[in-house]
């Protein structure tokens, strides 16, 4: 059964690079489910912008199925979207152990049998 990807469902649709806004938002979230990414962002002060925070907040649509279905991750990415919605998680990830504690995890839950 094939999946219908909404950047493709109209040939009108705006393009940035020859890519749609929906293609771009989902290679950016699915950036997020790297924590030294998310260290690298809060490097950046990134997460002190709030228009950044903003648009955090707007890619919560990605939790809704007709868009989760395109995540290559969707556990790991959309723990991280829903983790970022949170002050105190944004600042705390400048941590570089809860950064590593956080790549442990997940390549933990990547190996079948390695869960605690």
């Amino acid at each position: 059964m094939a999946t219908s990807n909404p950047a493709h469902e109209n040939a009108d649709v705006p393009r940035t690079g020859g890519y749609t806004r929906f293609e771009l938002e989902l290679e950016f979230v699915q950036c997020l489910a790297n924590p030294v990414y998310l260290n690298f962002l809060a490097t950046q002060k990134m997460y002190e912008k709030p228009e950044f925070v903003a648009y955090l907040g707007y890619l919560q649509y990605f939790k809704d199925p007709k868009y989760a279905k395109f995540l290559h991750h969707p556990g790991p990415t959309l723990r991280a979207l829903e983790l970022l919605q949170q002050e105190r998680f944004r600042r705390e990830i400048l941590n570089p152990g809860l950064m590593q504690k956080l790549v442990v995890e997940g390549q933990r839950n990547a190996v079948p049998g390695q869960q605690d």
